[in-house]
């Protein structure tokens, strides 16, 4: 994990980056004098630094979460990969355009059980964030993802997808070659897999470019993402012509873990460390991995073709409509 002061605060973590300061001047004063143990101070404030983290989280609003959601230091799909399983080899290309790094996946061994682990990858860097195109696809991503699927299908392994993107690129040459139409492949192919499906919201959920990758048996969030079909910026610039209101569109959205499981269109809110993924790696991914391991045992009882039925009856029953008769 990055320490202070290369790690990165937002505007609502600013008690929090002040604690680290107080720190870090108790302990250059600890250079200075030997002769006095700082130790306790340093200590106590450590300590009130997880007690800020513990208090601002429990009152977070919907923006505040959507900027957890977006945080710099946050872990991205490699990461969760590094830290949940072991001999992951990473796949290649869509055997048609090329090889997309928005969308990483592979097979991995998680626990000793084999899976295919697909999700979008934003990239830790400037540099590395343009060449992974911030996590927004191309065709080929989702054309790549679903060739992985598909493998996983012959070899009859158990698919888990992490989903973390502003959206589908929204380019002139995606749609040429025919984003919308991959999107649309991936979501009624996810729904005929006869493999387990696992998918989880670890960041940003956002309209087709994540339901590219997000249709499956179990999809789960992480407590501060969000999932919807347009960000807040968006929405705001729609209905009101201006950023201004991306926090009342937030709001309005009720796009948060714990609206979506009310919702009943996710089917469960996985953990994080205290203040967010963001403080803690090896945690939030060992809370994801105890989430999964067992739904994984669960779903691989069920027979294939139940669990499609049961698959394509979930999705089929979100939402809600009013037919008016006719005359």
């Amino acid at each position: 994990m990055p320490q202070y002061p290369n790690r990165q605060f937002l505007d609502f973590e600013t008690p929090i980056k002040e604690l680290y300061e107080q720190i870090e001047v108790n302990k250059k004063n600890a250079e200075k004098n030997k002769s006095v143990d700082y130790t306790a101070v340093i200590a106590q404030l450590e300590q009130s630094i997880v007690d800020k983290r513990k208090e601002i989280t429990e009152n977070l609003t919907s923006w505040q979460k959507v900027q957890l959601s977006r945080h710099p230091d946050r872990p991205y799909t490699l990461k969760y990969i590094q830290k949940m399983t072991t001999d992951f080899v990473e796949l290649h290309g869509d055997r048609n355009v090329k090889d997309d790094k928005a969308i990483v996946g592979g097979f991995a061994k998680l626990d000793g059980e084999t899976v295919m682990i697909i999700g979008q990858q934003k990239g830790i860097n400037t540099k590395m964030r343009q060449e992974r195109n911030f996590g927004m696809a191309n065709p080929e991503g989702y054309r790549k993802a679903l060739r992985l699927m598909k493998l996983a299908e012959k070899f009859d392994k158990p698919i888990i997808t992490l989903v973390d993107t502003p959206g589908a690129f929204p380019g002139i040459e995606a749609e040429e070659r025919g984003q919308g139409e991959a999107i649309a492949r991936n979501i009624y192919e996810m729904l005929r897999l006869k493999v387990p499906v696992i998918c989880v919201v670890i960041g940003e959920g956002a309209s087709g470019g994540a339901m590219g990758i997000g249709v499956g048996d179990k999809v789960l969030m992480l407590e501060n993402t969000w999932y919807t079909v347009i960000s807040p910026e968006s929405c705001s610039s729609i209905l009101w012509r201006s950023w201004d209101k991306k926090e009342t569109a937030a709001e309005q959205l009720k796009l948060t873990s714990d609206h979506m499981l009310e919702f009943g269109l996710v089917d469960g809110v996985v953990k994080e460390p205290v203040g967010g993924a963001h403080w803690d790696y090896d945690a939030a991914a060992q809370y994801l991995k105890d989430t999964l391991l067992p739904m994984i045992r669960e779903l691989k009882q069920v027979p294939a073709e139940q669990r499609v039925s049961q698959r394509i009856k979930k999705f089929g029953n979100m939402g809600f409509y009013e037919v008016n008769p006719v005359g």
